[in-house]
């Protein structure tokens, strides 16, 4: 048994009790916290970093079936995924859009009729509502490719901004009350007669306050067994594996709006993907890890082996002095420590703890970017149930924060009209950023002088202002890296003069 928390003189008590309590504000512990709120169940989350810090902010930015999971017969999380899709382009239409993805074929791959017949399925394994199908291609001189590569196939999956797509699913359960606690850590956690007694501690202050709720959530991805072992004292009953996937940046490779997925020789899969404009997001990796999940980085042997796939394919090579960002992720995964780390199932698994006459425990093991509402839907559904509390679901057409217009372009062009001020550049990022809230951050602006001090790159006080108030950001690397991309584009010395404004104005902070 574990020794009784330590109460400083600080610890505070909160008597109101929660339906739920939520650890992890990554994109499964947003998402369920959306989904619980908007059915009525009182809800609180906490983060011990920032929301998307961790698994969430570091994928390869896809909304996708995963078309190489089909080489492993996993015809089921395929299915699900594609369903998933369709559903995501609708309801947040700013910070996900529709992508076109090349398959070089080369000779040591599979034959064309088979790939052929696999794209075939994935167009079909589930409905397709707005996306074109698959087809065959021949590649020119024109081509970014090396000129030997001269066939290959296209199909249609999408893109989101990671992080963005968190923080919006937090603001939207925090619309449906839900509280939002970023850089507040869980300490500890147990049973006390019907309740879960929980203690959480503000990682800037120290001071620790108590809460009681009826059920709680551990959605603590590559921690979550850390906390099952440490805070919460409950048996791991699923092992989890984590593995590492790691990306780089480099400048724009090809100039086309397309993608590009490569397939090596050991069957790992790599994808090119357009990225900020002036950019090219090249990844991922898959290898076992251990240790913190928060240290994980970009090794020699993983950079050199992204560009050694990529100068395979493209005429134009890459060395490493073209690396100009990198970042490294650690997805959890639950089907045990066999097998290569890239076979390993992105599925999920919810493992409820709940005996008779205590309040219950949900784990989330597993998922990826592109099933969390589905994840939260069904862990939602399993926490009405073992509350007493029926309610139907709903998120499946619900509009995120900002997603409410037709199109980008259209609403590209109602902002360049409402405020014709606006830099062209900067409206385009707005509009992919924040959708109709572009008007709640512009309102009372009439020109860029409204826009307050520049910081460099496109970033001005008016935005920083508002991620404060209304996003939760606290630091320059909320700013820059996860609100925003801008980082890559702002010098050193102004990222420091950002973090010294914000750190005298983030007491305006939402709690």
């Amino acid at each position: 048994m574990r020794d009784a928390p330590v109460h400083s003189p600080s610890l505070a008590a909160d008597d109101d009790i929660h339906d739920v309590i939520i650890i992890g504000g990554g994109i499964n512990g947003c998402g369920i916290a959306m989904d619980a709120a908007g059915r009525g169940l009182k809800v609180l989350l906490c983060e011990q970093d920032d929301l998307a810090s961790a698994t969430s902010s570091r994928s390869s930015k896809l909304i996708h079936g995963g078309l190489r999971y089909l080489e492993f017969y996993q015809f089921r999380l395929v299915g699900k995924a594609l369903a998933e899709r369709e559903a995501l382009l609708r309801n947040a239409p700013h910070i996900i859009w529709p992508m076109r993805f090349r398959l070089p074929h080369r000779p040591h791959l599979r034959p064309a009729w088979m790939i052929r017949l696999g794209l075939f399925l994935y167009d079909h394994l589930a409905r397709r509502e707005t996306l074109p199908g698959s087809r065959g291609l021949r590649f020119d001189q024109t081509s970014p490719l090396k000129p030997e590569i001269v066939r290959g196939f296209e199909y249609s999956d999408a893109w989101v901004d990671d992080a963005r797509l968190v923080v919006l699913t937090a603001r939207a359960a925090a619309q449906r009350g839900a509280r939002i606690l970023p850089r507040t850590a869980c300490v500890d956690a147990r049973r006390a007669d019907d309740l879960w007694q929980v203690t959480l501690e503000d990682r800037q202050s120290g001071q620790r306050r108590s809460y009681r709720s009826r059920a709680l959530v551990n959605a603590g991805g590559p921690w979550a067994a850390d906390l099952l072992e440490s805070v919460i004292d409950t048996p791991i009953r699923r092992p989890l594996r984590l593995v590492k996937g790691s990306h780089i940046v480099v400048p724009r490779l090809h100039a086309g709006e397309e993608s590009y997925i490569l397939q090596n020789e050991d069957n790992r899969i790599v994808f090119v993907i357009p990225y900020e404009q002036d950019y090219s997001l090249i990844g991922t990796t898959d290898v076992d890890y251990q240790g913190d999940p928060a240290a994980a980085e970009l090794s020699t042997e993983e950079g050199n082996y992204l560009l050694h796939v990529v100068n395979n394919h493209f005429r134009q090579q890459l060395t490493r002095r073209n690396i100009l960002w990198s970042y490294a992720g650690v997805r959890a995964l639950f089907d045990g420590e066999d097998g290569a780390a890239q076979a390993a199932s992105r599925d999920y698994l919810l493992d409820v703890h709940a005996q008779h006459g205590h309040p219950p425990l949900l784990s989330i093991l597993g998922g990826k970017i592109t099933t969390y509402r589905r994840l939260a839907e069904e862990a939602t559904d399993q926490l009405c149930e073992l509350l007493h509390s029926p309610a139907r679901a709903w998120t499946r057409e619900a509009t995120l924060p900002g997603g409410d217009f037709r199109d980008q372009q259209t609403l590209l062009a109602d902002l360049q009209k409402l405020y014709p001020w606006l830099p062209d550049a900067t409206a385009r990022r707005f509009t992919r950023s924040y959708g109709t809230l572009t008007h709640e951050l512009l309102n009372g602006c009439r020109s860029m002088d409204d826009m307050g001090r520049h910081f460099g790159a496109d970033l001005y006080a008016r935005e920083v202002h508002y991620l404060i108030q209304t996003e939760w950001a606290t630091t320059a690397q909320d700013v820059l890296w996860r609100r925003s991309k801008l980082g890559l584009h702002i010098r050193s010395s102004e990222a420091a003069v950002l973090q010294d404004f914000m750190d005298i104005r983030s007491k305006w902070r939402p709690t």
